[in-house]
């Protein structure tokens, strides 16, 4: 398999994790008993496990001046990422989740999006050349979303075939983003709010994934959780299984799973394909803890998968 090309643009994250032996209440002090901290963003995630895979890849995106900056572009540079356009902003603090995790898993989360919310249209511009030169682009919604429309309008200007994974959830989207994303890859809840109907069955599905599509997006892949994955375009509709796991930790399969969709679409792959064999991968990485750390390499898989 030829080494596909992707560009992912979008968010960056440090996760910082505290267990404690219960939720605090407010204005309450706890002592946790461990702590711990993980690369994080949906961006950074996607881009990490395409890399993982043995994709050529590159991230635009933007971090703080501070050392959770650094250590993300380090953190990418190990991975083998492209970081000419990791850029870095005096202007607010690298993002960051910090999370209170209760004995029982329960969790308490805050996002601050900091420098995510200052990577600009003009900031893509810049990386116009690291878009071009790519057979897949990957967006999410973690930072503005005029930003990831100016990346999806140049990627379709450059001939760049186009993801965009429509996470974290929101009520609405301007039209264009549909229009520009040749693959509009959103989860069941994701995709529940943007078509105000729920998805029960796999029937319900395909009905939701076809109202998606009458918006001007070139296809639909909708993520099921345990009941795999629907693919609809104009002239099918095909229901890919998920792949058996033993679940230990689900936090990221999202994102393997579009970071391995990209990753098997840029290496020529038809959709329904790529979908199976992304679909192993997310399996994979929901049977170790961690989200990128959970995230196999491609040592870690059957060699047919990456033929």
């Amino acid at each position: 398999m030829t080494q596909p090309r992707i560009c992912v643009v979008g968010s960056s994250n440090l996760d910082l994790v505290s267990y404690v032996p219960r939720l605090p209440r407010m204005g309450e002090t706890l002592h946790g008993f461990r702590f711990q901290m993980g690369f994080g963003g949906k961006g950074a995630n996607q881009a990490v496990m395409a890399a993982k895979l043995g994709a050529q890849v590159a991230m635009v995106t933007k971090v703080g001046q501070d050392v959770f900056g650094d250590n993300t572009r380090s953190n990418f540079e190990r991975c083998g990422i492209d970081t000419r356009h990791v850029l870095t902003t005096d202007q607010a603090f690298s993002g960051v989740a910090s999370i209170a995790v209760g004995p029982g898993g329960e969790n308490s989360i805050t996002i601050v999006a900091g420098a995510n919310d200052l990577l600009t249209e003009a900031d893509v511009e810049e990386a116009r050349a690291a878009i071009a030169g790519a057979q897949v682009l990957v967006c999410q919604l973690e930072v503005p979303v005029e930003t990831t429309v100016a990346a999806l309008r140049l990627a379709r200007q450059s001939g760049v075939r186009t993801i965009l994974n429509p996470a974290p959830a929101r009520p609405s989207l301007p039209d264009e983003i549909y229009c520009y994303s040749d693959v509009f890859c959103p989860n069941e809840t994701e995709a529940e709010l943007l078509a105000e109907r729920k998805v029960g069955t796999v029937e319900d599905a395909e009905a939701v994934a076809r109202m998606l599509l009458a918006r001007g997006a070139g296809a639909v892949i909708l993520t099921l959780g345990d009941r795999g994955s629907l693919l609809l375009d104009a002239n099918e509709a095909i229901h890919v299984p998920a792949s058996p796991a033993k679940p230990v930790d689900t936090t990221g399969a999202g994102d393997a799973y579009v970071g391995s969709l990209a990753y098997f679409w840029a290496a020529g792959l038809p959709l329904a394909e790529a979908m199976r064999r992304a679909s192993i991968v997310a399996a994979k990485s929901v049977e170790l803890p961690g989200t990128q750390t959970s995230f196999p390499e491609a040592a870690d898989l059957p060699p047919e998968l990456l033929r």
